[in-house]
């Protein structure tokens, strides 16, 4: 589903923030991405969400390099991913069924197919009911499922999550994770950065560890 083949990808300031990359994450699996502060994590996520271009190598999604493509084909691509926010990234002024519309909205579906799903995402996440309410008026573990509720509305096919359980205590934590182990079943792939190793430890899922820009565990062979 994703894949990292020889990725690197240098700052202007001449940095190197990822160097020789490699990995694989397939359809159905959940991947923790791990390490210290500045490793690399968050240049893994942006590479993946086409938020930024690699320097060297590909960036597959579904097959597809999607490491140079031009910026109007970006949209479509990210119809097929869904994003988390440790911070979650509510817009306050929008009601919960608003925040979760968004993706739909931006992909152009009309109004019975984004109710349609808004409703189904929210029975997903155990908020059906709280459509209209704003995010001030919901607790932080709420929050995060409005959040998840929205990154899967779009029926993604892949999902990256920043820190997802990173504000919410062990029972709240637990709790994610165990929708992220739905959403497996049908075949979405997750890659969620985290400091959490507790939770790493307790999941026993495939841990990707960086170290100031190189991949030193979990990575996948790559022939040059």
């Amino acid at each position: 589903m994703l894949k990292f083949e020889h990725v690197s990808k240098r700052y202007q300031d001449g940095g190197d923030a990822l160097l020789d990359v490699n990995f694989h994450i397939r359809p159905g699996e959940i991947v923790f991405l791990t390490g210290h502060s500045g490793a690399g994590k968050s240049t893994v996520l942006k590479l993946a969400a086409l938020m930024e271009n690699c320097t060297h190598g590909q960036v597959l999604l579904g097959g597809q390099d999607v490491s140079q493509l031009k910026s109007s084909q970006i949209p479509y691509v990210r119809r097929k991913m869904g994003l988390i926010f440790q911070d979650y990234k509510l817009l306050q002024d929008r009601t919960v069924l608003d925040n979760i519309a968004l993706p739909m909205v931006v992909a152009g579906y009309g109004y019975q197919d984004i109710a349609k799903r808004v409703r189904a995402a929210l029975d997903k996440v155990g908020l059906l009911g709280k459509e209209h309410k704003y995010p001030q008026a919901l607790s932080g573990g709420e929050q995060q499922r409005v959040g998840i509720a929205r990154a899967v509305v779009n029926k993604p096919e892949l999902i990256l999550a920043d820190e997802p359980t990173g504000n919410l205590d062990p029972q709240l934590s637990k709790e994610i994770m165990r929708l992220f182990g739905q959403f497996t079943q049908v075949g979405v792939a997750i890659l969620i950065a985290t400091h959490d190793f507790e939770l790493i430890n307790r999941m026993g899922h495939r841990v990707l560890t960086l170290d100031h820009g190189r991949l030193v565990a979990g990575q996948d062979y790559v022939k040059r």
